[in-house]
């Protein structure tokens, strides 16, 4: 989650929100930082588009750099790059759907550019008591039509197309091992050799979730109920715990190429193909 506190409230126009610190700042690469950092000092300059060539570079060295993002869609919008713009905002969905504050620019630039049903679309995904909810209850009055219609709208299509749910093939996957799904049904993929999570959304696009250098040989995959993720790093012998904010932490330490997870309860088993056991560990908040 983004912290709104981290805004810089100058230059541009009131809509510009940049960001000078990241929720999950310990684990952006240190290139990444820089060009992130960078990218504060131009906008600061009312250099905009050097601003934004930093930033895209920050998403470029780190994939999941939300904060570069959200920089880099403002300032593009600003700079009257529509299109541009609202890519980078799906960016951000994509990998944190529950961001509302881009999924409602998204819904802003969809009417901006003249595709109403795509921002009712957006607009279907917000919370009526989010941070936004109230702006996206007055944009979808503007598209004559309200927030409750939509959602109502959307619920209903939803339960038709899971009756329709069919057989389905995920591809170019390099080394998939684990896999694990959330309670919003996104799916979640081991990748061993690359040494990345991958996520696939309802969409069925494909985007890299996680990829750190603490991650070697993920194999197995198992998520809580709050959508903590516990990855069986083989080639280190550790199970690492990410939270939905993206924050790696070893949750146990010194098991020999662990290699399947499994949640049930508040308990987590794990395979040790190294020592033939399976270990029992209380999972803690």
């Amino acid at each position: 989650m983004k912290l709104y506190n981290k805004i810089v409230k100058v230059l541009l126009a009131s809509f510009v929100c940049l960001m000078t610190v990241n929720s999950v700042f310990a684990e952006i690469g240190t290139d990444a930082k820089l060009q992130y950092n960078k990218g504060i000092d131009y906008y600061k300059l009312g250099q905009f588009e050097d601003a934004a060539n930093c930033f895209k570079s920050a998403v470029e060295l780190d994939p999941n750099y939300i904060d570069a993002y959200y920089n880099l869609g403002a300032i593009l919008e600003y700079l009257n790059q529509k299109e541009a713009a609202l890519s980078v905002f799906k960016q951000i969905i994509l990998r944190s759907p529950d961001d509302y504050e881009a999924v409602y620019k998204a819904a802003v630039l969809s009417k901006k550019l003249g595709e109403y049903e795509k921002a009712k679309m957006y607009l279907t995904l917000i919370p009526l008591e989010s941070k936004v909810g109230l702006q996206a209850q007055q944009l979808a009055a503007d598209l004559e039509t309200s927030l409750a219609e939509l959602q109502q709208a959307k619920k209903q299509e939803d339960a038709a197309a899971e009756e329709e749910l069919s057989d389905g093939l995920y591809e170019d996957i390099s080394s998939p091992t684990g896999l694990v799904t959330d309670k919003n049904g996104n799916l979640f993929i081991a990748g061993f050799s690359e040494n990345t999570i991958f996520k696939i959304g309802s969409d069925n696009k494909k985007i890299v979730y996680i990829k750190s250098e603490k991650i070697d040989g993920p194999i197995g995959l198992a998520i809580d109920g709050n959508n903590n993720i516990y990855i069986a790093n083989y080639n280190k012998n550790n199970v690492l715990k990410v939270d939905t904010n993206g924050i790696i932490t070893e949750f146990v330490s010194d098991i020999q190429s662990p290699y399947c997870l499994y949640i049930n309860g508040d308990l987590l088993f794990i395979s040790s193909q190294g020592s033939n056991t399976v270990l029992r560990k209380k999972l803690r908040g």
